[in-house]
């Protein structure tokens, strides 16, 4: 079996004004980078806004293992199928990660025969968009201590600030530094310390904007820290708000690009689903729900993070709601669920399947606790036995859920034509009925409560000290009415990730409370959760190289 990047560069696409056409975008509405990559002008938006909107998909998965689920190579191999038996289709995706590329998760490309192309260019620099969120947040960064270091009018507590700076890339080195060393000519010293730019939260607002005015008056609200008197220091107090809009200026423009199969996909925004709320851009969403019958999207991580917030934070700022999900799964992953070791994953083993399903079931109660009709996706391995699918077949069944075979991993969309189906037949006969998760007016430990007793099946919330003093300090800052956004760990549904399948009566345990206020929720870190991931002892950058002729190898 060939490489991604071997399928990919074996792959002819076709020319980005072409796939453009294909969704009547017109010409003076796209922005070309190069051939096979450009920016969709918002224009379009304005243009279709009395357009009906197509149906909207999303896209989630079980509790995620080392053993793979493939929740972008579904969403690809999905919206492929979709086109294959005649429906006009769009999938809106994330924009992946240097730091995730480089180091061990890999890209966000999909995979096999159901990849975005060009898989290079997406995964590395694309068209700048990471880039521009980096340095829109570093301006900021520079900007206060520049205002501490000429004097400090609005009194900002050096002590206390709580804006970092950021980049793309995993450098542990840089979770803690200090800053201003050198002498008084280098400002004042202080401590300090970077977050990956997608765990920021100008990445965070870039993805819930609804325009360039909206994405300026978002950065003015950002709150950097306190003042010497514990009140909150805004942005808009900066003045820096219009000069950190600027520097997006084509950032907030969607990407177009195409699959294997030059089906139409839109790329913007890639905020991480552990730490953030996990979703490609609300512009991008509703511009393939614009411009397609049916729109394809995925949010990260298991359907207890990326999905929740999906429905409690983007459907809250962007006013949509999906018609249907798709909870995909591998029968590689309900085993390790079911207590099977990584390196025991190949040997059938029918009841650790029967164990796993806990999970699944879990996740597929999850969505329909939103009122969402539910397709279970099992995105088959050569290693699955047929007693080992018999079994989840079964267990589906007996669950009341919908489920089929996805191989667009192996033949593309011809390998998701079933799945394709079944999801049509939901959305033609099965209406969503759209259901509140919790108030964003209540208190920040009863909308917790509400996530962890209805969405990860615990008992309840315990809080540091620490916490509750900053809960305090956001209802006397009344900034406590927003949607809640759980930092926890992906690998469970609780905050241990050593808890697989479907553990209960477990508490979780708030440690830290801040607000992303500019992104408009709070979030709630309940697990040492690292904001600057690491690299590993071989990254993959190790197998990485690029000849004379400019020919990549060992990008996945």
């Amino acid at each position: 079996m060939l490489s991604d990047i071997e399928i990919a560069q074996k792959n002819v696409m076709e020319p980005i004004d072409k796939i453009a056409a294909q969704l009547d975008i017109h010409p003076e509405e796209l922005e070309q980078y190069g051939h096979y990559k450009a920016k969709i002008s918002l224009d379009v938006l304005k243009r279709l806004e009395n357009k009906p909107d197509g149906k909207l998909v999303l896209v989630t998965a079980i509790t995620p293992t080392p053993a793979g689920e493939g929740k972008s190579t579904t969403s690809i191999g999905l919206v492929q199928a979709l086109n294959k038996i005649g429906k006009k289709a769009v999938v809106a995706l994330r924009e992946p990660s240097l730091g995730p590329v480089f180091g061990i998760k890999g890209g966000a490309a999909g995979g096999g025969y159901a990849q975005v192309v060009p898989m290079d260019d997406i995964n590395l620099h694309f068209t700048g968009d990471m880039h521009a969120i980096t340095a829109a947040n570093n301006l900021l960064a520079a900007m206060i201590d520049n205002h501490i270091q000429q004097g400090n009018e609005l009194r900002i507590d050096a002590r206390q600030i709580t804006w970092r700076r950021v980049m793309d890339m995993n450098d542990r080195a840089l979770r803690h530094v200090v800053v201003g060393l050198g002498g008084k000519a280098c400002g004042f010293t202080r401590e300090d310390g970077f977050m990956i730019t997608v765990a920021s939260e100008i990445m965070a607002i870039l993805c819930l904007a609804t325009d360039l005015q909206d994405l300026k008056r978002r950065f003015g609200r950002i709150i950097i820290g306190p003042d010497l008197d514990g009140n909150p220091v805004y942005v808009h107090q900066l003045g820096c708000e219009g000069a950190m809009a600027m520097l997006m200026k084509d950032a907030i423009k969607p990407n177009l690009v195409q699959t294997l199969e030059h089906t139409p996909a839109i790329i913007h925004g890639g905020p991480f689903a552990n730490i953030a709320h996990g979703c490609n851009s609300i512009l991008a969403t509703k511009m393939a729900m614009k411009l397609g019958d049916i729109a394809v999207t995925e949010a990260g991580f298991g359907a207890d993070l990326g999905a929740e917030k999906f429905m409690d934070i983007k459907c809250h700022y962007g006013n949509i709601y999906p018609d249907a999900v798709v909870v995909v799964a591998t029968i590689r992953a309900l085993k390790m669920h079911g207590g099977v070791k990584k390196t025991e994953l190949s040997r059938e083993n029918v009841q650790a399947v029967s164990d796993g399903f806990s999970n699944l079931a879990k996740q597929v109660e999850n969505m329909r606790s939103f009122g969402l009709p539910v397709l279970v996706a099992i995105n088959k391995f050569s290693s699955d036995t047929p007693a080992e699918i018999e079994m989840l077949l079964k267990k589906c069944e007996s669950f009341g859920v919908e489920v089929t075979l996805n191989e667009c991993w192996e033949k593309g969309g011809e390998g998701g034509i079933d799945m394709a189906n079944k999801l049509v037949e939901i959305l033609d006969t099965i209406k969503a009925e759209p259901k509140q998760l919790y108030d964003v007016n209540d208190t920040i430990p009863n909308k917790l409560k509400a996530i962890v007793t209805n969405i990860y099946g615990g008992k309840g919330v315990e809080f540091t000290p620490n916490a509750k003093k900053q809960i305090k300090q956001l209802e006397a800052w009344g900034v406590d009415k927003l949607p809640i956004c759980v930092a926890k760990t992906q690998y469970s549904l609780s905050d241990n990730p050593a808890l697989l399948g479907a553990p209960k009566d477990f508490d979780i345990t708030v440690q830290d409370v801040r607000v992303s206020n500019g992104a408009g929720f709070i979030v709630a870190q309940t697990s040492n959760i690292m904001v600057m991931p690491g690299l590993p002892k071989k990254p993959a950058a190790l197998n990485m190289d690029i000849d004379a002729n400019g020919k990549i190898t060992g990008l996945f």
